[in-house]
């Protein structure tokens, strides 16, 4: 499953996206990665959850991205949720690169390794499709 955080840059998704994965982190009976740009909300996560920093791992491109999930996914069969914090910049879809795609990647790898996907996207609600807007869990 993939769920989505939007808004404009500056709106609070980080912390909408901190919050839940906080709170999700007492419940969860599986492993939990949260990937981000930097380690700068190291020390906000619960220690229990995951930070990846995905600009250290060389990402160009949005398959290269999505190659990236998956040998994070093939590492951990316990992993139950991921969340990605700045979604367009980490995946490599900034400068009005089609997300669609990607997300309906994500969408099937989650539901063949059984791996919730939760996203902060930088983007507007009227600037998403008919398909995202119906995954948008918090609209910012």
């Amino acid at each position: 499953m993939v769920q989505l955080i939007a808004g404009k840059k500056g709106k609070g998704k980080t912390k909408q996206l901190l919050d839940r994965v906080n709170a999700e982190v007492k419940n969860a009976s599986g492993n939990i990665t949260y990937l981000d740009k930097s380690t700068k909300h190291m020390f906000e996560l619960n220690n229990k959850v995951r930070l990846i920093n995905v600009s250290d791992y060389m990402i160009t491109n949005s398959d290269e991205f999505i190659g990236f999930i998956c040998g994070i996914i093939s590492q951990d069969h316990d992993l139950q949720q991921m969340y990605f914090d700045s979604f367009l910049k980490i995946a490599c879809l900034e400068e009005g690169k089609e997300i669609d795609p990607v997300v309906a990647k994500l969408e099937k790898i989650g539901e063949a390794f059984e791996v919730d996907f939760i996203l902060s996207v930088s983007l507007d609600e009227s600037e998403l499709s008919d398909n995202l807007k119906s995954k948008i869990i918090v609209s910012l």
